[in-house]
């Protein structure tokens, strides 16, 4: 049996969807292979070591129970390989054969926590620290995307500082550079948080403003009028392709909404016919390798209906693991169910960074 630190919560704008996540991940990860330890964290960044039942994460049930929480850390020292856990007798440490950090947006998906497993020496699922920050940032995503012939919308991006210093400009340099109407999206940050749908001058200025609440830095991208998929990725070196499903938003577009409350529509496969579909997968790859991704992520692209091109939208180096998730049930249509899918990831996880960290 191996020992696996699932990781929730978090100080993040999507703390509470992590902890939906982590149940459903709790819940179907094999029993006869994994001993579970789940350690949250706070929206104030307290990490307690969790004995209760996993069914109490959603909306921080577990912090009810104070005596089901022990206070603990990540350790630093790669010779302890774990964590430490406080108790009235002083603390004891657990040793981790690989760590499941179910933790979306900032300061869970960002490269923060992977960073601070890869100084501990803790094997972990998903993107390297490098991969993650990228993936999270946007405007670097777009970049790289641009530099390695990924099509994507035009855009644009601007900082808080400039934006309080030529914000007008700016706004209608993107009316005249992108069109209208245009998202704008905090560079960091996941589920559609803080994103805007403008169509007139004055909401790119608002929607601006709305958007630099989030984050210090703000895209713009013109508006893709197509289909939105998503292509689920997974794997290291020889990354494959998963099955690609359709986005049918409920609302005008998909916002954190139309993606955990209401009722939105999936097609697995996707309607774009099987050519549109390998043609989504290969440039899914394409990506994932670009932006140095490794485990696992979901690639979203629009395939517009003007013209049936495919363009990036935005990577997801942690998607969701909820029971209505895109990216579970686009593997489940390639044949690997979620249990499988979990232990496959651990497997990949474990292959990767035991190879790093003996070098």
């Amino acid at each position: 049996m191996k020992n696996a630190l699932i990781i929730f919560g978090g100080v993040s704008s999507e703390h509470s969807v992590s902890c939906v996540s982590a149940t459903s991940v709790i819940r179907n990860i094999p029993k006869d292979k994994y001993n579970i330890v789940m350690l949250g964290i706070t929206t104030k960044g307290e990490m307690f070591v969790y004995e209760g039942d996993f069914n109490n994460l959603k909306n921080d049930g577990w912090l009810e129970d104070k005596s089901k929480l022990k206070k603990a850390v990540i350790s630093t020292d790669r010779a302890d390989h774990g964590i430490i856990v406080f108790n009235e007798n002083g603390y004891e440490k657990i040793r981790i054969d690989v760590c499941f950090p179910v933790m979306h947006g900032k300061n869970g998906e960002d490269g923060t926590m992977q960073g601070l497993l890869t100084i501990a020496g803790i094997p972990y699922v998903g993107c390297n620290t490098m991969a993650s920050a990228v993936c999270m940032d946007k405007a670097m995503t777009n970049a790289i995307c641009d530099i390695n012939g990924i099509a994507q919308a035009k855009w644009k991006y601007i900082t808080k500082y400039d934006f309080e210093q030529r914000g007008r400009e700016f706004a209608r340099e993107c009316e005249e550079y992108l069109g209208l109407p245009v998202f704008i999206k905090p560079a960091n940050a996941g589920s559609s948080v803080g994103v805007v749908k403008a169509k007139t001058l004055e909401e790119i200025q608002r929607g601006l403003d709305y958007a630099l609440q989030f984050d210090s830095r703000v895209v713009v991208e013109e508006a893709i009028e197509g289909a939105e998929v998503e292509c689920a990725v997974m794997g290291n070196d020889e990354p494959f392709a998963g099955a690609v499903g359709e986005i049918e938003p409920c609302n005008e577009f998909y916002d954190f909404d139309a993606k955990y409350e209401s009722d939105s529509g999936l097609h697995i496969p996707a309607r774009i016919g099987e050519e549109k579909i390998k043609e989504v997968q290969e440039k899914a790859i394409k990506a994932y390798k670009a932006w140095g991704c490794s485990g696992l992520a979901r690639v979203d692209f629009f395939v517009r209906y003007s013209d049936g091109a495919v363009l990036l939208n935005e990577p997801n180096t942690l998607p969701g693991f909820t029971n209505i998730s895109m990216y579970p049930m686009l593997m489940d249509k390639a044949g690997i169910p979620y249990g499988d899918l979990i232990d496959k990831l651990c497997t990949f996880a474990i292959e990767k960074w035991e190879k790093e960290f003996e070098q």
